[in-house]
């Protein structure tokens, strides 16, 4: 059984893991199931995915709020591997390496199939964790990129910008509007990014909203845009960004085009240079699991 750490990361490339995604799409469909255990504000999330011919893969994650006055982080776990045929235990993986390769690789690969191929112009939406590993992300697709970081919190930006050698917006909406691929990875809850800010050609990675009351994006952001999603069984019902406006009936269901799972039919892809497009990343275990796997196929190559 392996123990696989932070330590590998130098080795790992995130184009190689957005092709570990795709081909991860390919397999049968992932059975998923998450469940939640409460201690007053502390939360003990399990996410356990399945998928026929990859494997099992059960992460629980602590979220304890009072931990960073401690100095402790605030989400803690580990990602257990189970062999597909035997239901073994494999490995442990390092919950944070999986977090954020997998948080960040899920995005990618939208941007990969829905961005234009001249686009160069980048804006961050936030300064955070997530934030750092979507510019190395999109670094790694367009060595050239031109990034813009825009926070609420113009020193958390300035900070950001000058560990990633990036530029610092002090104002959002002619930061958007210059964009050509945009990421938000914030914790809002009500919308900063406003759809007729958007120019025509820009991709979107709206990422930050998770619950079912956050929201990162305006109404008009979904309806401008071709609308995607990583997968419909986790974000529809489940997190406010889709399902608000779903309940509203600014949208429809049948207004998402598709999800990673129409991949290989050709049907989450850009139709012309002109089109605004949005993909919401919503996580799942089985994204989890494709991640780790990837992890460990680079950690043990034989």
């Amino acid at each position: 059984m392996q123990i696989i750490g932070p330590d590998v990361e130098t080795r790992l490339d995130w184009i190689a893991l957005t092709d570990a995604l795709a081909a991860g799409h390919e397999l049968p469909r992932a059975e998923v199931a998450d469940s939640f255990l409460y201690r007053g504000a502390d939360t003990l999330l399990t996410r356990s995915a399945w998928i026929d011919g990859l494997g099992i893969a059960v992460k629980p994650a602590s979220v304890f709020p009072g931990n960073p006055a401690s100095g402790v982080p605030m989400v803690n776990g580990a990602v257990n591997l189970l062999d597909d045929t035997t239901g073994q235990l494999q490995a442990v993986v390092d919950f944070h390496l999986v977090t954020r390769w997998k948080t960040a690789g899920d995005s990618l690969l939208s941007t990969r199939r829905l961005a234009r191929k001249d686009a160069r112009r980048v804006l961050i939406i936030g300064a955070g964790q997530v934030a750092a590993s979507m510019v190395d992300a999109y670094r790694a697709l367009i060595p050239d990129a031109q990034v813009t970081i825009w926070s609420r919190r113009i020193d958390s930006a300035r900070a950001l910008a000058a560990r990633k050698d990036a530029q610092v917006a002090p104002d959002l909406e002619p930061a958007v509007r210059d964009a050509e691929i945009i990421a938000t990875a914030t914790m809002a809850t009500e919308p900063l990014l406003h759809g007729d800010w958007l120019s025509p050609g820009t991709h979107v990675d709206l990422i930050g909203a998770y619950r079912p009351d956050m929201r990162e994006a305006d109404d008009e952001v979904l309806r401008r845009a071709r609308l995607f999603v990583d997968s419909r069984a986790t974000t529809i019902g489940h997190i406010g960004e889709i399902q608000i406006p779903l309940e509203q009936g600014r949208i429809a269901e049948t207004d998402i085009l598709a999800d990673f799972y129409e991949l290989p039919a050709g049907a989450f892809a850009r139709c012309s240079d002109d089109e605004i497009t949005v993909a919401k990343n919503g996580g799942g275990a089985h994204l989890d699991l494709m991640t780790a796997k990837y992890i460990q196929s680079v950690a043990d190559p034989g």
